[in-house]
């Protein structure tokens, strides 16, 4: 049995009665105190007040990144110096998104026309709208509006304006291809040396059903106006046809979606209650494609399973393009 400690040795408590306690060290511990700060925080404080003192305030109207010795020119667009790979893109101006939501909503201009024009993407554009109406709707019903935050953050990042009576410089690339999954395989395709290979039996030979990369880029009627551009036509009458065939394919693609909602809403059910509405909607089990897979059957997310770590399943490719 291991020996008693004598009672000999004053306890904590007489201790704190004798002599005042010190809440911040434990007078049982034998660990020394640990700094205030650590070694990198006192490195960073001495820096901050002597070299780094130019940093603590930001420019108005530009960036202020830190420079490095290897910066032969202002260092603009790399805020992390360790990581030169990383680059700080511009992002558009109050002035520039009031700018869109006019020419959208009281000119009546339509999408694809402010994006050519500006050099905006077209998602781009359709947030900027979405997002202008969402903030005059909240100052319409008095809610007030983080301002000067807004000010502050894009005082300190790249920004980029227009001007509605010239012309500007373009904010992004509008007309990019998406890489294609079909197109990320290597084919050797035999033809004649006679033969026009064109854009469109390309995409032929990728896939039947796939379209050429003129049909699948944002702005196809930006394509035609070049066109009719080189054959001769003036650029004032080509950007006129520009701006028509724009609007026809929005009014289109408008028009498909509105006839989509009608479709599902005369498919549809719905009873009321005092605190749900409830909506039911006609379905065919049987249609689940040839291989039970259709993306429209009922349930294809839940009920039909994946084979492709199945064993005795064919893994490899049974025909060919």
């Amino acid at each position: 049995m291991p020996p008693r400690i004598p009672n000999t040795i004053p306890s904590i408590v007489d201790q704190c009665l004798s002599q005042p306690c010190l809440q911040s060290k434990a007078s049982f511990s034998i660990t020394a105190s640990r700094p205030r700060f650590t070694k990198l925080r006192r490195l960073f404080r001495f820096w901050i007040d002597g070299p780094g003192s130019i940093y603590r305030h930001h420019k108005p109207g530009g960036t202020n990144y830190i420079q490095t010795r290897d910066d032969a020119l202002p260092n603009t667009d790399r805020p992390f110096p360790l990581n030169p790979l990383f680059k700080s893109e511009p992002v558009l101006s109050d002035r520039a998104r009031e700018l869109i939501w006019e020419k959208v909503m009281r000119h009546g201009e339509t999408i694809k026309a402010v994006s050519a024009e500006l050099g905006v993407d077209i998602r781009r554009v359709a947030a900027v709208v979405r997002l202008k109406e969402v903030e005059k709707d909240w100052v319409a019903k008095g809610k007030r509006l983080a301002r000067p935050y807004a000010r502050a953050v894009l005082s300190m990042v790249p920004t980029h304006t227009f001007r509605a009576t010239q012309q500007n410089v373009p904010f992004e690339p509008i007309n990019e291809l998406h890489v294609h999954p079909y197109t990320m395989k290597q084919i050797f395709w035999p033809t004649s040396e006679s033969r026009h290979f064109t854009r469109a039996d390309a995409a032929k030979a990728f896939h039947p059903k796939m379209l050429s990369a003129d049909e699948r880029v944002p702005h196809p009627e930006l394509i035609q106006m070049e066109k009719e551009v080189l054959q001769g036509r003036p650029l004032l009458d080509a950007s006129e046809r520009f701006k028509q065939a724009a609007m026809e394919s929005e009014r289109k693609a408008a028009d498909k979606v509105f006839a989509k909602a009608v479709r599902d809403e005369k498919h549809t059910t719905r009873v009321n209650t005092k605190r749900f509405e409830f909506r039911f909607k006609q379905i065919n089990s049987e249609n689940v494609g040839p291989k039970g897979r259709a993306r429209d059957a009922v349930g294809w997310r839940y009920g039909a399973p994946y084979y492709d770590r199945s064993k005795g399943e064919i893994k490899i490719p049974t025909s060919v393009p």
